[in-house]
């Protein structure tokens, strides 16, 4: 996952160096538009790891039931996307309908490998997975890297995209093409019962997503071209601190999915992201020109004094993550109307602003509102549920 997050960093920032800020915006919108369809392959791997660790005797049945489902999801996503892909140009301001229509494409492998994940992470084959993860990063760095040097224009940098997501697909077809046995087959993991789940932990993975990457697309329609570029260049700053501590979140789900363990790995995790996030903070305030190096460059110099409070966005982006998966993990699926509603304050507010200043400031005081509503739930949750007695299982 390190490799993985360090190789789509880098390509993000030679992106944003070779593509300067305007054709960088447009990229960044169209990233951000993955990063939130890309909610259903995360959904696929939750639901996936989720079943197959809970009930090891149907992993077979579990297995070619995720697999179904996936490739119908991914197929399904695509066609709906196509469809969409006029208002998508114009909603980016892409003036460019195959462009758009190329996050179709995308979203097909993109989709594939999170249920290709997700088996091999309920049956904790680490270094099947790990190779995965590799491959989602390190091909698009180079792949993308070579055609936006070719020709510097954002339908490139995407072309790049689409053709890197193919290689951990290829990794997952040939690490699952071995046939299982039948073994015992139940009703709680045929089709509909698998969908109903992949169904709600998407959308609470789409609510989160949907909310920490609509300010660029708001960005794009309230501030002139050249401002909405370097918005979208301090983000790199702040998508940074939001997936470095990642690793946090892989250890700590299965200890926040146990009653007993739930309360302590979710205080110890906030903790562990926040601290991480206030290091990352201090280094941009105290060292901008270095922190605007892995910004995207000189073309950003503008920006240089903000690159601190995009940290702290971040740094509240890292731990808010947390907190949604820890409603996963309780499956507590109520909470997430908060997320909805904050997203809507969001979008209403963020398009009275004028300036990115004011767009920065509005961003944080919903996502930090949000983070302390749910952080308080979720500690109230976990305090009730720590000493309540366990239910007798005749019961």
């Amino acid at each position: 996952m390190g490799i993985m997050n360090v190789a789509t960093y880098g390509f993000t920032m030679i992106a944003a160096r070779l593509l300067g800020p305007p054709a960088y915006g447009a990229l960044a919108g169209l990233m951000a538009t993955l990063l939130v369809i890309s909610v259903l392959q995360l959904g696929l791997q939750a639901t996936a790891a989720r079943r197959i660790s809970a009930d090891p005797d149907h992993v077979a049945q579990i297995e070619s039931t995720i697999l179904g489902v996936t490739w119908r999801a991914a197929l399904a996503l695509a066609a709906v996307l196509l469809v969409l892909s006029p208002l998508l140009d114009a909603l980016l301001r892409l003036d460019s309908l195959p462009t758009a229509a190329l996050v179709a494409v995308a979203s097909i492998p993109f989709t594939v490998m999170g249920g290709q994940a997700g088996i091999l992470q309920g049956e904790r084959r680490w270094w099947e997975l790990s190779v995965l993860y590799v491959l989602s990063g390190v091909p698009r760095l180079v792949i993308g890297t070579a055609l936006i040097w070719w020709h510097p224009t954002e339908t490139s940098a995407l072309v790049g995209t689409a053709i890197g997501a193919v290689a951990p697909v290829a990794a997952g077809w040939w690490f699952l093409r071995r046939e299982r046995e039948p073994g015992i087959s139940s009703e709680t993991h045929r089709f509909r019962s698998v969908m109903v789940e992949i169904f709600r932990n998407s959308q609470v993975l789409l609510a989160f997503f949907a909310l920490s990457n609509v300010d660029v697309i708001v960005a794009r329609n309230v501030l002139p071209e050249h401002d909405a570029g370097l918005y979208a260049g301090g983000l790199i700053l702040t998508k940074a601190v939001l997936f470095l501590p990642q690793f946090v979140v892989v250890v700590a789900f299965p200890s926040m999915s146990t009653i007993g363990e739930r309360r302590q790995a979710l205080t110890l995790s906030l903790g562990l992201v926040a601290g991480i996030g206030v290091a990352v903070t201090l280094g941009a305030a105290l060292f901008p020109r270095l922190a605007l190096v892995f910004v995207g460059g000189s073309d950003y110099t503008e920006i240089s004094d903000n690159l601190a409070v995009f940290a702290v966005l971040g740094t509240v982006l890292s731990m808010l993550q947390l907190l949604v998966y820890a409603v996963l993990a309780r499956q507590a699926h109520r909470s997430v109307l908060l997320v909805w509603l904050a997203l809507v304050v969001l979008v209403g507010v963020g398009l009275l602003t004028t300036t990115f200043e004011q767009l920065l400031t509005v961003v944080i005081v919903v996502d930090a509102s949000l983070f302390a509503v749910l952080l308080v739930l979720s500690l109230r949750t976990t305090r009730i549920a720590a000493v309540e007695p366990p239910l007798d299982p005749a019961a």
